[in-house]
This record gives structure tokens, sequence and C-alpha cells, in this order.
């Protein structure tokens, strides 16, 4: 029988929360995803003025990352023609995201869940999405 490590909704909404107040520091409203471990959806949010498509890019960046278990800056790297992991971004009906922003949530070696930030430049979407890890993380002790 397996035992499955899962971000809880309390914990979710910490990480959403650090995003969130690093997005307004820099001024730009952000759609911001949380998903747990299998990658789908606890928490959600998207700011006033967040762009109407990166509600589903923010979630597909978050499924990206806790399904796969890297961050989706990972694959961009990766995902370049002549490489094998070209093409990627094509699997499951184009819900690979190859953009940064998406981040696994990995407590004691665990992926537990990811979050996935989208509306800014691909920069400004990961020093979101890593300001939420880093929340949640402090929060818990880590």
């Amino acid at each position: 029988m397996l035992q499955i490590q899962r971000l809880s909704l309390e914990e979710a909404r910490l990480a959403l929360a650090g995003a969130r107040d690093h997005a307004l520091e820099i001024q730009m409203p952000m759609c911001i995803a949380m998903v747990d471990e299998s990658g789908t959806l606890i928490a959600f949010e998207r700011m006033d003025g967040g762009k109407v498509h990166s509600v589903q890019v923010a979630t597909d960046k978050a499924f990206t990352a806790a399904s796969a278990r890297k961050g989706t800056h990972e694959y961009n790297a990766a995902c370049v023609p002549g490489n094998l992991v070209f093409g990627i971004h094509t699997a499951l009906g184009g819900r690979i995201s190859v953009v940064g922003g998406g981040l696994p949530i990995t407590i004691d070696g665990v992926t537990v869940g990811g979050i996935g930030v989208s509306s800014g430049s691909p920069q400004q979407d990961m020093a979101c999405a890593e300001a939420g890890v880093r929340r949640l993380l402090e929060s818990l002790g880590h």
C-alpha cells in the first residue's frame, strides 16, 4: 500500500501568499496555481489584472513541475532541437510547460506539490514562484 505525502490546502495558501506578495512588490499582477503531488489543482488566484490566458498557463506550469518533479525552466533549457527531450512540450495535449515559472515543492526529498505563476516575464514568474516556495519552506522550518 502506498502512503502519499501531499501539499495541504493550508500549505498551498501559504505558498500562494508568498508568490502574491512578491508580485505586489514588483507590481506585476499574476495568476498563481497550486497543485498537489499528482498535478491536481488545489488553490488558485488570479490577481486583479492577471492575464486571462495565464490562468491555463500557470496551471500547466504547476502541473508540469509537480508531475515531472522539476522546474519548468529545466525543461526549457533541454527542450531544443537535437536533444532527446525536444518535443516534450507537445505531450499531454500541450500541457507540459517549458516556460519558466513552475517549481516543484519538495519536503524532505519528497515532491508534495507544485506552484505555477504566469502573467509577467519568465524571470518575473520564476521569482514569484521562488518566493512562494520560500515562504512555505520557512513556515515549515526548512
